[in-house]
């Protein structure tokens, strides 16, 4: 039967008219309500969400304990500023954090509302903790829009004609095995790469005068790109050696999407600083700093935070939506749904030489498009088609990547394995369709 869209068209032609040009329009889909892993349209269409608010419904749409945890809170309390008044769903949420996120042998938090804050917050910390002012960073990255946050975002569509940027902010390449290791093996890539990351020091910025390395250990919007494990452990040796503190932005591939709490635990590599949002909060804006005390503790009283530094509703949606990934076991459940998503990925891309890579780790999974056999010749508007044919046919897909010719998958965790075989369906017939 033909899907209806003209209550949708109607709600979107209102949003052209009035919603300035500049917020993106990622996808056409609209929302009358959403539950688990189905939204259902202002023209009653269901469709399978594979985009999940860009990675902030791990524990799918409108889980029952937390809408029943922020009722509750609200009816108690909506604001007094916790810098004003404690109250405390916010220390019990920082507990809560430093219990399944430890950061050496005492663990401090800081909440704030966006990812970006955390960002700008973390860098803060860093640079008081070290008295130093300069900041590494890497190519793909995404860290957000604030000015720090464009700042050491590489994609240059975030920030056109939005500088000057802030200063003390250099970058580095990322170590993207897939694209850019040619003839070398993994140990050799690693070697070389971590040879460049030594040479920065000397060549783009004087070490001593650096305070933190911040790193996605796996890209979001670069294309879900992961540091190979000896790049990392070589990235934690380097600062170790000079006195640099290591940031994980963790914003993307937190809260069970990888299979852990952090993805950074796969790793085994622990950094001084991390940072946390999106599905932290189950689509209530909450984000966290998460650190080792002695370097959490160097920011200087009022330094840091905000206004908004953890609404009380917001930390109820944390602490019940934390207790939810417990309960129904999401980390594992994203092992289970990544294999699922990999196997006929992989599969497809034998008879597809347009799909150059299915990467990723746990349920945090991106299939790159590629010409002519070459990662380094993007398929952009195959990718473009492919999301496209996909919204048409009741699946809400984002694409990621430099070149936006990454099909990203971060749908809810609690997704059936029927709906999940229905989407993962249509991506392989848009696939065919239009290769």
């Amino acid at each position: 039967m033909t899907q209806e869209y003209t209550k949708s068209q109607e709600l979107l032609e209102r949003r052209k008219n009035i919603v300035a040009n500049g917020v993106g329009v990622f996808n056409t889909a609209t929302v009358q309500k959403a539950k688990g892993a189905i939204i259902t349209d202002v023209d009653g269409n269901e469709l399978i969400d594979f985009a999940g608010g860009i990675g902030v419904v791990n524990a799918g749409h409108c889980p029952a304990p937390v809408v029943k945890a922020i009722q509750e809170q609200a009816e108690n309390y909506l604001h007094t500023s916790f810098n004003v008044v404690t109250y405390e769903p916010y220390i019990r949420l920082c507990e809560e954090l430093a219990d399944i996120l430890p950061h050496g042998d005492k663990t401090k938090v800081m909440l704030i509302s966006t990812g970006a804050e955390a960002v700008e917050n973390a860098i803060k910390i860093a640079r008081q903790a070290t008295q130093r002012p300069a900041v590494i960073c890497f190519t793909e990255a995404y860290h957000g829009r604030t000015l720090m946050g464009m700042s050491l975002t590489s994609k240059v569509n975030y920030k056109f004609s939005s500088g000057p940027f802030a200063p003390e902010v250099y970058r580095i390449p990322f170590p993207n095995f897939y694209k850019y290791h040619g003839s070398q093996s993994m140990e050799e890539f690693v070697e070389t790469e971590l040879r460049r990351l030594k040479d920065s020091a000397h060549s783009i910025v004087d070490i001593n005068s650096v305070a933190a390395i911040i790193v996605e250990p796996i890209q979001g919007e670069g294309g879900f790109n992961p540091i190979p494990q000896k790049y990392m452990e070589g990235l934690r040796s380097f600062c170790d050696e000079h006195g640099v503190m290591l940031i994980f932005d963790e914003i993307q591939s937190g809260f069970c999407r990888t299979g852990h709490w952090a993805s950074w635990q796969h790793y085994g590599v622990q950094p001084d600083l991390s940072t946390y949002a999106k599905s932290m909060g189950s689509g209530l804006p909450i984000a966290a700093v998460v650190g080792r005390a002695e370097v959490m503790d160097a920011a200087g009283p009022g330094t840091i935070g905000g206004t908004y530094i953890g609404s009380p509703v917001c930390c109820a949606a944390a602490l019940a939506t934390i207790q939810f990934m417990k309960d129904e076991n999401l980390n594992e459940r994203a092992i289970h749904v990544g294999k699922l998503i990999t196997s006929r990925m992989e599969k497809l891309s034998r008879h597809y030489p347009e799909i150059g890579d299915v990467r990723g780790i746990g349920a945090m999974i991106g299939i790159e498009f590629i010409k002519n056999n070459d990662p380094a010749d993007p398929h952009t508007d195959l990718c473009s088609k492919i999301v496209k044919g996909c919204a048409e046919e009741g699946l809400v897909l984002l694409s990621a990547g430099t070149h936006k010719n990454v099909i990203r998958i971060l749908c809810p965790l609690v997704i059936t394995d029927e709906q999940l075989n229905k989407g993962l369906d249509i991506i392989e017939n848009q696939i065919r369709k239009h290769t």
